[in-house]
């Protein structure tokens, strides 16, 4: 209980009344406001501390609001008929969440998961469509990060089509070089997200096993590293060249 009650008073720390002091404003959507309209978007935003595992938003539901990630890292997945959950992003901060659903007034089509401790905020529909209709540096960043999740999905399904799992796998732990890698003194790039291989399997597309079997062969090649759970890319060029792309 003490130790739960000392991680969400550090999480709270984490916590700025005013977007312009937020680590991902300049990541952010609202990085192009003017200062009167960024102290609006500031008062009128409610931010909340997510812990591991808990659900932003749920697949089905109706939206109510956008969710910009001030801190952590959020798994959002899609559960198809059977009940099968399938991972088809990782958010990290300065992202958005639910902005497709509020402009397309659908339900949401997928389940958001905070993957790590998060910060969150929360701002709700009709302020939002407001400051879209009003701001046209909001409305373009929007349309900006709506333009990048279709490449994404298109270029995920192409993956799928043309790829294989090894050439898929290598793909992927490029993709989470872009969005969470870190170089460190040795020259190597740590991955800073905490994925099991269940979840890495789901994004990737294959069997745990088959996953794990790939990530153990990149290891005995020198291409990774691994440290308890944390996964290093030792060399990129080779695992460009596996991964048949370029970045």
């Amino acid at each position: 209980m003490l130790a739960f009650f000392l991680v969400h008073m550090s999480l709270r720390k984490d916590i700025h009344k005013n977007c312009s002091n937020c680590p991902s404003y300049q990541h952010g959507i609202f990085c192009d406001l003017e200062k009167a309209s960024l102290d609006k978007v500031s008062d009128t935003k409610i931010t909340n501390v997510f812990k591991k595992g808990q659900t932003l938003f749920v697949q089905d539901n109706p939206p109510f609001g956008l969710y910009c990630i001030s801190k952590g890292n959020i798994k959002v997945t899609k559960t198809d008929s059977n009940g099968k959950e399938s991972i088809v992003r990782l958010a990290k901060k300065g992202d958005v969440l639910g902005h497709r659903s509020i402009f397309t007034n659908q339900f949401y089509s997928a389940t958001a998961t905070a993957l790590e401790d998060t910060v969150v905020c929360f701002l709700d529909k009709k302020f939002i469509i407001n400051l879209v209709k009003n701001e046209p540096t909001v409305a373009m960043k929007l349309i900006e990060r709506l333009g990048k999740d279709m490449g994404v999905a298109e270029g995920k399904i192409s993956s799928f089509h043309q790829k294989s799992v090894r050439e898929r796998v290598a793909e992927f732990l490029l993709l989470l070089k872009e969005g969470h890698g870190e170089i460190i003194e040795d020259g190597r790039t740590k991955l800073n997200i905490k994925l099991s291989r269940d979840e890495m399997a789901s994004i990737v597309g294959t069997a745990t096993e088959t996953l794990i079997r790939i990530i153990s062969e990149l290891k005995k090649d020198k291409v990774i590293d691994q440290e308890s759970k944390v996964i290093f890319i030792k060399d990129e060029e080779a695992l460009l060249e596996i991964a048949n792309t370029i970045y």
